[in-house]
């Protein structure tokens, strides 16, 4: 026994000093669980059946509901929001689908920080449609900085069609099990995008008078973060395509680091979760 002393002092010494290193507290942050945080609002001015933001969160909460390690916190970000930052701060990514994002963005200035800090923890950022959107100029640069793409200022585009959507980079792992689709949209194109060096990856192609227009993207920011953007879903509706379905959360998903299966993520949902009640 007395031999063994030495041995078994030197064994607890060693889990002491373990414990102490920085790996050991990387691990344990590792073991948590993700938190993702999907922000809404209340309707627009826009009728009922699009710019459904609320309903359109509930369906990725749906998507994302058996993702192994990972929490979505659904939020109605109406003004003034005041919960916003300490809930970004709490956040590992976020989903932004509201009413001109850009401009919601920038109007708070403990708003943008907390977003800002959120980047610079190597938050994922994911947005949708008018959540890309601002009719200013002056609130494109902060929102590109974070989520890549921006629909704004007023020589901005958007087109009510029914076109073909297809995929731009089958080699990406966001577009793993995705299939042409034709449907009736409204697409914003000609985004704005980070100036190079910075490089923007298209995901998704839309046919727009006589263009192949980039409509999706993915951005491995410099501060290694990733940020992914759809201009796509103004109709609810389009939620009942298995196609669009995949691409947001496997947008998603990417900005997470999660790994995505080659042959694309399961999309199903009960028809109910699809199905929207009467607005208030």
């Amino acid at each position: 026994m007395l031999t063994r002393l030495p041995f078994l002092c030197c064994l607890l010494i060693a889990a002491v000093f373990c414990a102490a290193l920085p790996d050991s507290a990387v691990a344990e942050e590792t073991a948590k669980p993700k938190r993702l945080l999907l922000i809404g609002q209340g309707p627009d001015n826009h009728k009922p059946t699009t710019h459904e933001y609320m309903a359109g969160m509930q369906v990725v909460a749906h998507l994302l509901q058996n993702v192994d390690g990972l929490q979505t916190i659904i939020t109605k970000a109406d003004e003034p929001w005041a919960e916003g930052p300490e809930l970004l701060d709490g956040a590992d990514g976020v989903v932004l689908f509201v009413s001109q994002g850009a401009k919601w963005l920038s109007q708070n200035p403990e708003r943008l920080a907390a977003f800002e800090r959120l980047a610079q923890r190597g938050g994922g950022f994911s947005v949708l449609h008018w959540g890309m959107g601002t009719r200013e100029a002056a609130d494109i640069a902060p929102f590109v900085n974070l989520f890549g793409g921006c629909h704004g200022g007023p020589d901005r585009k958007y087109k009510f069609l029914t076109t073909t959507m297809s995929v731009a980079d089958g080699q990406h792992p966001i577009t793993r099990g995705l299939e042409t689709l034709e449907l009736e949209e409204e697409f914003y194109y000609q985004l704005k995008f980070p100036k190079p060096p910075a490089k923007i990856t298209p995901l998704i192609k839309a046919r727009i008078e006589d263009q192949d227009e980039t409509v999706s993207w993915a951005w491995q920011r410099p501060n290694g973060g990733r940020s992914f953007g759809f201009s796509g879903l103004h109709f609810h509706d389009n939620w009942k395509q298995d196609t669009y379905r995949r691409l947001f959360k496997q947008g998603i998903l990417w900005t997470l680091k999660y790994p995505i299966p080659e042959k694309g993520t399961d999309v199903a949902v009960e028809a109910s979760v699809l199905e929207l009640k009467p607005r208030k």
